[in-house]
């Protein structure tokens, strides 16, 4: 199983979540590409911080969205919206080659991750974007949606997540964050229904009923209060728990 985390969020004089420590914790990084968060300092940090920790690089791509880092949806153009997202996967991917890694990977972020899991317009325009970029990079996304329906239909490599520090509904789909619960902060809970996803393919929903997922990738987030402890016990349940931790890429 895959453990990812959102990270490079930092902007400017402005620092999102302990990087350092959570490069050292999880398998796989999603690396912020500038438009809802990051810098060209931050994505060099980034790759070169991921090479010393032998952790592979997804691009983390999203709207242009700084001020509301881009967890505000946008009705953007698809042939804007391939050209935002290529345009992002070649930033950062050229930063990573200059550090001896590559790109393996790529994640939507926020807003834009939400809205291809029902969109198909704005879905296909950013598998446009991946395929020009690489017929073969992986999106990682959410399982169960119109991203996963589209890249079946296109045959383009499509890798399922799960979130375990996020409420889910009744059909697999994540509870927004506007709604009271949506994000878990019991690091025990967070940790034992990390074991549940990865082992039985299942999350229990708010209302008590079970959604399949069957990820191949976990994620926990970067930029909630004790996200490394959180980060920390998952680590340490899956692996108690006999399941081997590596990238999917």
């Amino acid at each position: 199983m895959d453990l990812n985390c959102d990270l490079g969020e930092s902007f400017g004089a402005w620092t999102m979540g302990d990087d350092e420590a959570m490069f050292s914790l999880v398998t796989s990084v999603n690396v912020a590409c500038g438009f809802h968060a990051g810098d060209p300092m931050t994505m060099l940090r980034s790759c070169r911080l991921a090479g010393e920790h032998g952790v592979t690089v997804g691009a983390h791509v999203a709207y242009r969205d700084l001020a509301g880092f881009g967890r505000r949806r946008m009705d953007v153009a698809p042939d804007e919206l391939t050209a935002d997202v290529l345009y992002q996967l070649a930033a950062l991917d050229g930063i990573a080659r200059a550090t001896g890694i590559a790109v393996r990977y790529v994640k939507p972020h926020g807003a834009l991750y939400n809205t291809i899991a029902v969109d198909e317009f704005q879905a296909r325009a950013v598998v446009a974007a991946v395929r020009l970029a690489d017929p073969g990079l992986p999106i990682l996304g959410l399982p169960a949606s119109v991203i996963e329906a589209v890249c079946v239909e296109e045959r383009h490599p499509f890798v399922r997540e799960a979130f375990v520090d996020r409420a889910y509904t009744p059909d697999g789909n994540l509870v927004s964050r506007r709604e009271e619960g949506a994000v878990l902060h019991d690091v025990a809970a967070v940790a034992d229904r990390a074991v549940v996803m990865a082992r039985d393919g299942v999350v229990t929903a708010l209302d008590g009923t079970q959604a399949e997922v069957r990820p191949r990738s976990l994620c926990v987030h970067s930029d909630t209060p004790g996200a490394v402890a959180m980060a920390g016990a998952v680590r340490e349940a899956l692996t108690g728990a006999g399941i081997e931790l590596r990238p999917f890429a």
